[in-house]
């Protein structure tokens, strides 16, 4: 459970709470309107900013942000309520009117919550919808994970909470997410749901609203519907208050929507038609205006049932909020069906502006409009919220990395190797070995994670036996579960393995105490969780993500199976390293790297590519190559000056390549043999280094130049990977040099290692022709 500091709350201040959701609903739209009315816009594109997704939000982030959020408790904020969040922050003195100025601009507030880019605290960066709501749940498990292995007290421990809106109900990985969290049997996380029955194109399907309900209930969540305002309530009391309230649970939500945006004469209207003489009396007592407010008053929208609501969770269940309101409450184009990216216009802001009593020139005072004692109430409720004021340090360089000693053996698979040496750290121990968490998607087994399980185990809140081992049933994985475990076994869900990591990689930002989250993951498939991929490394979450077979190596398998893509994602993704060792000892080396990047300032998540091809090692008479190999590529066989030629591989086609080169050598003299560890980073330089030039930043020269300088300026490249061949030929035109790329550009098929790269290309001959037709034209 949360700690007791944590749940203890005062009595709220229900006027003050309402004068605070009327501030954030003016400040996020003013700082809309502003970004697209009032700053320049030399291009003339259009800003955004959803004003209407905003209104939506005020009162439940009022509530939350200024009573029932703890110190400890973190959350996740609807991406088109990011303005809302900057507001709440103005109020509290974190963010700045030049930031709020600048909103959506270069350098201003972002257009969605990010950790990395807002300086105000934002726990976690959302923008691509469903993926903020689901990391919370996985967060839960983390904190679990970090309490049991003490490098949490209870007393720091907090509810991980996602605001998010109906829409993103939609998203699937919100249930692989929920399926997820069942089986871990998380809590402290609350979703609380926008429910404004508005998306972008459409409006909410009717059918849907019950459905919830028994998904989350049937997965342990507790459900707690937020419909009926206290307004509402008081009417269902009156004479006709009974027919109302069965009309308002039956009326469809684009009926509701379309009501709303007509106003009161337009409610009275239908329901003096739809109930006639059983709401008479309740009609009349009530002019059109305050009609529209009865129904309108939503609990989404309504203080006293949000924070009754909230107070009432204040257990460790997990909890679905479904909150009713209205797109753009309180705005003009409430209920409009083309509100979502509908903007004020001027005379409408302005008029909203008077209503509030505002003055001309006065719109970014956190207070305007406001008598004395309404400012004071107002300032008293933000000074006594409980929620973290400033933006927390990040946590670097918690445990020294040792050295990884090489797996022995005259043939190995890079694969292989990596279990081994996860294997020595686990016996070995230390600060290293204490803080790696491994994870992966049912493939723990087949990707060489087995060994590392034995020796450290599940992990666990409740003691979970082997009942294989019990019944004295032999096999080779031998798990047990329990709180000390270091690797979290997931569903076959690549989705959920990627928001895993993002969770276990904030853990020293979120929680004080770094974490060295390792993932494994069959290579061809990491296609199918990338959008978490890129969100995990957009937060700049810090992990290793280790991935096999590349290219064609499970070669029975078939194409299903065989990756393609991967070396051209990684090329593509900021804030993730790639590295495609060949042989252990360079496995090893970028292990090391890893571990080092992970916890560095400057650093980043690692992408290891590996394979389970085996493969003859090879003797090194010296560590010369090392540095160059961390830097992204190395002369394997060094060329002559101004050679005329080089074979250029990476990863698992070491053994073609090298028995190439041994083809080769005597018809082109001074041959070089270029092994490239990493061509992500080797690109990574040469495109800074080329920006460079033209900013005075580009003295020096980029690594790739200086490993392709000996080479003669007309030299000619033969580039050879297990994957997609647009991944190394680039290489040519670092120094303007022939190339001729070999590699794998369509689906593969079922087959033997040798038939497979005899047929797509990649084999000894199909090396030596390239070079032939290359070099001697």
């Amino acid at each position: 459970m949360p700690d007791t500091a944590s749940t203890t709350r005062s009595a709220p201040d229900l006027e003050a709470l309402r004068l605070l959701d009327d501030r954030l609903r003016w400040l996020s739209a003013w700082t809309i309107h502003n970004a697209n009315h009032l700053r320049p816009s030399p291009d003339g594109l259009k800003v955004g900013g959803h004003q209407a997704s905003c209104a939506s939000m005020t009162a439940i982030m009022a509530a939350l942000y200024f009573h029932a959020l703890g110190p400890n408790d973190r959350v996740a904020v609807k991406p088109h309520a990011g303005p809302v969040l900057h507001a709440i922050h103005y109020l509290l003195g974190n963010q700045s009117r030049a930031q709020l100025e600048a909103f959506r601009g270069l350098g201003g507030a972002q257009s969605y919550p990010s950790r990395t880019k807002d300086r105000i605290p934002v726990d976690f960066s959302t923008g691509s919808v469903g993926l903020g709501v689901a990391i919370t749940a996985f967060e839960s498990l983390v904190q679990d994970y970090m309490l049991a292995h003490g490098m949490i007290a209870p007393a720091d421990t907090g509810r991980m909470v996602a605001l998010l809106g109906d829409a993103e109900l939609d998203e699937g990985n919100i249930y692989e997410c929920l399926i997820e969290a069942s089986k871990h049997d998380i809590r402290n996380c609350w979703w609380i749901v926008d429910y404004n029955r508005q998306s972008l194109d459409a409006t909410t399907a009717d059918r849907m609203f019950s459905r919830f309900d028994e998904i989350f209930a049937s997965c342990g969540w507790r459900v707690v519907t937020l419909k009926h305002g206290t307004l509402m309530e008081a009417a269902f009391a009156e004479p006709g208050g009974a027919a109302l309230r069965d009309w308002i649970d039956a009326c469809g939500n684009a009926d509701y929507a379309a009501l709303t945006y007509l106003g009161g004469g337009a409610w009275r209207e239908r329901l003096a038609r739809d109930l006639g003489d059983a709401v008479a009396p309740l009609l009349a007592s009530r002019d059109d205006d305050a009609l529209q407010a009865l129904m309108t008053n939503l609990a989404g929208h309504d203080m006293a049932s949000l924070v009754e609501a909230f107070d009432r969770a204040a257990d460790d269940v997990p909890t679905l909020f479904i909150a009713y309101t209205v797109k753009g409450y309180g705005l003009p184009f409430a209920g409009h069906k083309d509100n979502h990216a509908g903007l004020m216009n001027p005379g409408q802001i302005d008029a909203l502006r008077e209503r509030m009593g505002i003055a001309d020139g006065a719109e970014w005072e956190p207070w305007a409009g406001l008598g004395d004692n309404a400012a004071a109430a107002a300032q008293a409720a933000v000074a006594g919220s409980r929620i973290a004021r400033e933006k927390r340090p990040r946590v670097w360089d918690v445990a020294e990395v040792p050295v990884i000693p090489v797996p022995t053996g005259e043939e190995q698979s890079t694969q292989a190797a990596f279990g081994r040496i996860l294997l020595d750290l686990s016996r070995i121990g230390g600060p290293l070995a204490d803080r790696i968490v491994t994870t992966s998607p049912d493939v723990t087994v087949s990707t060489n994670l087995g060994a590392w399980v034995n020796q450290r185990g599940l992990f666990r809140r409740q003691e979970l036996a082997d009942v294989f081992a019990a019944a004295k049933i032999p096999s080779a994985q031998k798990w047990s579960g329990h709180a000390a475990g270091q690797h979290v076994e997931l569903g076959i869900a690549e989705n959920n393995l990627f928001l895993m990591l993002g969770a276990l990689g904030l853990a020293g930002d979120l929680f004080g105490d770094r974490l060295f989250p390792i993932g494994t993951v069959y290579d061809p498939f990491i296609a199918r969780g990338l959008d978490a991929l890129n969100y995990a490394c957009y937060q700049d979450a810090r992990f290793l993500l280790v991935a096999t077979p590349s290219g064609l190596t499970l070669g029975p398998e078939g194409g299903a199976h065989q990756s393609i893509n991967p070396p051209l994602i990684a090329l593509g993704q900021p804030g993730l390293r790639h590295y495609e060792p060949a042989f252990a000892d360079e496995l090893a080396l970028l292990m090391e790297e890893a571990f080092r990047l992970m916890q560095r300032e400057d650093g980043e998540s690692v992408y290891l590519r590996l394979t389970t091809r085996t493969i003859r090692q090879i003797d090194r008479a010296d560590d010369s190559w090392k540095a160059d190999a961390i830097a992204g590529g190395y002369w394997l066989r060094p060329p002559a000056e101004d050679a005329e030629a080089a074979l250029v591989y990476a990863g698992a086609l070491a053994p073609e390549a090298l028995a190439a080169w041994e083809a080769l050598r005597d018809d082109v003299p001074g041959l070089g043999l270029l092994a490239i560890t990493s061509p992500d980073l080797l690109h990574r330089g040469w495109s800074a280094r080329t920006a460079g030039r033209w900013t005075g930043k580009g003295a020096t020269p980029a690594h790739v130049e200086r490993l392709l300088a000996p080479l003669a300026p007309g030299a000619g490249l033969v580039t050879l990977l297990d994957g997609a061949p647009a991944a190394l030929s680039w290489l040519g035109g670092v120094r303007g040099q022939r190339v001729s790329p070999l590699g794998v550009d369509r689906f593969g098929q079922t087959g033997t290692l040798d038939d497979l790269y005899r047929a797509y290309r990649l084999d000894v001959d199909a090396i030596v022709e390239a070079a032939a037709e290359l070099f001697l034209g």
